[in-house]
């Protein structure tokens, strides 16, 4: 018996020539892996010279690190199935989450437990914290429109700045006090102080309710990378084709039909494909500027007006004995520029060397700021430094480090994102026919690797005949929660946040 994703696609559209995608990371590959299960022509076309997007797993002098940490843990059960079907059940191995939170020179147990928690507060802190939240449920903020407001209504003021604050102002570099409250019942949809305090005390905690509260997870051993190298080799292995080093530079159409795509290689040669589909995971910025015949210029505009967070990891191999055990650390000290710390060791022993680990220093820039122009030297100095400073690592014990930039990381959500995404998308099914939006960068939307997985899965099925509502995924809890293909109307779990506008950068 087929699982889900094992299903042929029915209704099979003839393709005269193969369905282009540009991107190699998990919307690209899962969209090529079930173009080439139904028999479809299919190429790739992929500007790094590695598959996997930030879900790749970087390899430097036979350490292996992932970029960000990528539990594989889904609600969605053809997703589910999908890994599976690309790797074998012995490539994964389930691994406990063991995760703290950093703030004032203590570690606390993330998820809270209460014995950890209350060691760490003291009793007078404690019944503190305590009162802080009464008084916040008694007499809250007035004005909850914004997300340090809603979060104090909800937590009081010294949880506030205990467990929120700095690490989210140090993920998307702006006030907390900026940020609009509209995202955050769907970021901590679920997690109340109540309801983290009931999870502490319960002798069974294992539960998977609550995807921020999740205790263990599957990952493949070699890394996240270890599963799109699976898979671009079985699209291959299937008559596909996966190039890298080939970067989409125009997307043509004529009477509103697309007709073909354009690549250039690192060299600076350019060669033009006939296209009936194509299905985009690059940036929409860079796929609004590939446009041709050119749009209007208030398209462009709002290409130029969509933002993005970028992301650097610092690894540095030091002695095992002298790392911690968890998966990560978030850092909530504003004494350090640092926003969480994996340790890779503890994701997967086949991620490190005998005797030593990698710790990998996380964090979150604006390509062009001091320290995404800071030199490779210079940034190992400082990472090795807060390691010391936090007092997680001598410093002396640090043998060597890495860098590894991704521009483009997550995309930025201001008060115009989704009106510019909007005005994008409906001008592309009017005068662009057969492009496909899909995946995090591709919609510009706050999707996981599973959701943008989907969103590939469904878009394919589109191809062949179906109508699904793609801009659905990723909506509402529900999605998650039933059983079967959610309907149309529904999401998968959470919504982006707003934030402050960014200037439009020329």
């Amino acid at each position: 018996m087929q699982n889900e994703s094992q299903q042929p696609i029915r209704g099979q559209a003839p393709f005269t020539h193969p369905v282009v995608i540009a991107g190699a990371g998990p919307a690209g590959l899962t969209a090529a892996y079930q173009l080439m299960k139904a028999g479809d022509p299919v190429t790739v076309f992929e500007s790094d010279q590695v598959v996997g997007g930030i879900s790749r797993t970087v390899e430097r002098d036979g350490w292996r690190f992932d970029i960000g940490g990528h539990r594989f843990f889904t609600k969605v059960p053809q997703v589910e199935a999908l890994w599976h079907e690309i790797l074998p059940d012995e490539d994964f191995l389930l691994r406990p989450r063991q995760s703290r939170i950093f703030y004032d020179n203590k570690y606390y147990d993330y998820p809270l437990k209460a014995s950890n928690a209350l060691r760490n507060l003291g009793v007078l802190e404690a019944v503190l914290c305590v009162l802080s939240y009464f008084k916040a449920k008694a007499f809250p903020p007035k004005d909850q429109t914004n997300y340090e407001n809603w979060l104090v209504a909800r937590f009081g003021w010294r949880l506030y700045r205990r467990f929120f604050e700095t690490y989210t102002e140090k993920v998307w570099g702006v006030p907390v006090k900026e940020m609009p409250a509209d995202w955050a019942a769907q970021r901590v949809k679920g997690l109340s102080l109540g309801n983290a305090i009931i999870n502490a005390l319960k002798p069974n905690r294992k539960q998977t309710s609550i995807t921020s509260l999740i205790e263990e997870f599957q990952y493949p051993k070699y890394g996240p990378g270890m599963m799109w190298e699976a898979a671009a080799a079985k699209v291959e292995a299937g008559g596909g084709t996966v190039e890298f080093g080939q970067r989409v530079v125009e997307v043509t159409a004529e009477d509103g039909e697309l007709v073909s795509v354009t690549v250039r290689a690192k060299d600076g040669s350019e060669r033009t494909v006939p296209a009936e589909a194509f299905i985009s995971t690059m940036p929409m910025r860079e796929l609004v500027e590939a446009l041709r015949p050119a749009p209007p210029l208030s398209i462009l505009q709002s290409g130029l007006d969509l933002h993005y967070r970028d992301f650097l990891t610092v690894a540095l191999v030091v002695p095992g004995q002298a790392a911690f055990p968890d998966n990560w650390i978030y850092i909530h000290s504003a004494e350090v520029e640092v926003g969480r710390i994996q340790n890779f060791g503890s994701w997967s022993p086949y991620m490190v060397k005998d005797g030593k680990t990698c710790l990998g220093l996380e964090y979150f820039v604006f390509e062009g700021d001091h320290l995404w122009n800071s030199t490779d030297e210079a940034l190992i100095a400082q990472a090795t430094a807060e390691l010391g400073k936090l007092g997680l690592v001598d410093p002396d014990r640090v043998e060597r480090g890495f860098v590894v930039r991704v521009p483009k990381a997550y995309p930025y959500y201001d008060g115009e994102y989704k009106d510019n995404v909007a005005r994008i998308e409906e001008y592309l099914s009017k005068h662009c026919r057969g492009v496909h939006l899909v995946g995090r960068n591709g919609m510009h939307k706050y999707n996981n690797q599973d959701h943008s997985m989907l969103t590939a899965m469904l878009t394919v099925e589109n191809l062949h005949g179906a109508h699904h509502d793609i801009w659905a995924v990723n909506v509402e809890e529900e999605y998650h929660e039933q059983s079967g293909r959610p309907p149309a109307n529904q999401g998968t779990g959470r919504d982006a946040p707003i934030l402050p506008k960014r200037p439009i950068e020329s």
